[in-house]
């Protein structure tokens, strides 16, 4: 089979990915071969190829959005039948042990694994997956929409939780790229009024289009203070921004695995009357069931962009450099 290898972690105008002829993986007892339809193009993807998350295995193959049919099952695999449609997902493996995951914060587990960072993901014609760790996605959700859901938009929905949002409350995004516009659309099917800070013009247009109250640029205030707020940009200095922007007793959940520095933040204006900071670690496997029940409800749905497999590093130069709105997909041009 045809993978994408990150050989050389590093700026992808330097070519950190090499596309290789690699054996079938084997599925273990635990696992299921999935056979890839399409992959969503995640912005984790980009820190892993460009050293900004440190690959824990080498020439490790991105990817963690995955779609696609069951070609095998591993020896001690049950209820999975050959050609089902399934999904993989950012979270591969915890060990179900800890204190953590037996308080049902998997998300938390020291020995936990992911997919396209600790083994080999989605931008190959195959990967192999443990079969506890796979979703099934609701069949009125095509291939190419049901990928950006499957970490885009689970880590929306559990961003969304940590802001603790009051029903018919005011939410600010920061940013407004792939996970934002899934997380605002269940927002709004939940009755809040959104309001949305991001940089790119066509990013705002997607935004109103979608019904977001406002959009207005990254560091604008929004026209009304805000009850929660998420910041989906992996930028440290937006963080203050949206402290400011937020009501008395307001959350900010910060969203994403890498951001940069944050600068000191003013007592007074920006955490005072007690306001409060919120990281997002990963997401558990009831986030995941949760949210793609509730995207098959409301129908929330990706706006994407297709490239073939084959194209994967210009997906990525094209979200490094804000080249589209919503969400990229790699569809498996190779079989």
């Amino acid at each position: 089979m045809y993978a994408w290898q990150v050989t050389e972690p590093g700026p992808l105008e330097n070519g950190p990915l090499t596309w290789a002829e690699l054996p079938m993986p084997t599925p273990a007892d635990d696992e299921l071969l999935v056979h890839v339809t399409a992959c969503g193009v995640c912005r984790t993807d980009l820190h892993v190829a460009e050293g900004d998350l440190p690959v824990h295995r080498r020439h490790v193959t991105p990817g963690h959005e995955v779609v696609g049919a069951v070609a095998a099952t591993g020896s001690g695999v049950s209820g999975f039948s050959l050609g089902e449609r399934v999904g993989v997902a950012w979270l591969r493996h915890t060990d179900g042990t800890c204190r953590f995951c037996r308080r049902g914060a998997e998300n938390l587990c020291p020995a936990s694994t992911y997919t396209g960072w600790d083994a080999d993901g989605g931008y190959a014609e195959y990967v192999s997956v443990p079969a506890a760790f796979v979703y099934r996605l609701p069949e009125a959700i095509g291939d190419v929409d049901a990928a950006p859901l499957l970490c885009a938009g689970i880590i929306g929905y559990r961003a969304l939780r940590r802001a603790a949002l009051p029903d018919g409350g005011r939410l600010g995004l920061y940013g407004f790229g792939g996970s934002a516009h899934l997380c605002a659309q269940v927002a709004l099917a939940q009755g809040a009024r959104v309001h949305v800070m991001t940089r790119g013009v066509a990013a705002r247009a997607l935004a109103l289009s979608l019904g977001a109250a406002s959009a207005q640029g990254i560091e604008d205030s929004p026209p009304e203070l805000l009850d929660s707020a998420i910041t989906f940009a992996p930028v440290g200095s937006v963080v203050p921004v949206a402290m400011r922007a937020l009501d008395r007793g307001g959350v900010l959940s910060i969203a994403g695995i890498h951001l940069t520095d944050t600068p000191p933040l003013e007592y007074e204006r920006e955490l005072f009357y007690e306001k409060e900071i919120r990281s997002v670690t990963a997401n558990t496997r009831a986030d995941g069931r949760e949210f793609l029940t509730l995207a098959g409800q409301h129908h929330v749905r990706a706006t994407t962009h297709r490239y073939p497999l084959s194209d994967a590093p210009r997906a990525l130069a094209d979200l490094k450099a804000g080249r589209f709105d919503g969400a990229a997909v790699l569809v498996n041009d190779l079989s």
